[in-house]
């Protein structure tokens, strides 16, 4: 059974809409004022039609943020590994410490994979 399109969503059917899960709906209300659906009884949430769409454009910035420094590092992992290393190696640095996933990743847990910070 599928819902006119003006109808309210629960966060598991926004989720599954756009391929996120839920957690990260919920982070996104914290970071986005504007993205505020209704809860009901037991911080159940109904996303307005309104809140749908803000959602769908985060989604889609998001998306469009990751394959951008997807890129980036894609090229300077390539240039470092075909290129000069000492010359780009400076260059991966700087990339990797802007990423959002940068500080998850220490030497030790990339043990033989090339090293982001130019160093190995």
């Amino acid at each position: 059974m599928t819902k006119q399109s003006g109808a309210f969503l629960t966060i598991g059917e926004l989720s599954a809409e756009l391929n996120v899960p839920q957690h990260v709906l919920r982070y996104w209300e914290t970071r986005f004022p504007a993205l505020r659906p209704l809860q009901r009884a037991g911080n159940r949430r109904y996303y307005r039609p309104h809140d749908v769409e803000l959602a769908r454009r985060i989604h889609l910035q998001t998306i469009a943020i990751y394959d951008r420094n997807s890129r980036v590092v894609s090229q300077a992992l390539k240039s470092r590994l075909i290129g000069n290393p000492a010359s780009s190696g400076r260059r991966i640095s700087l990339i990797a410490t802007k990423l959002p996933w940068a500080p998850l990743c220490s030497a030790s847990q990339l043990g033989s994979a090339p090293s982001f910070t130019g160093t190995g």
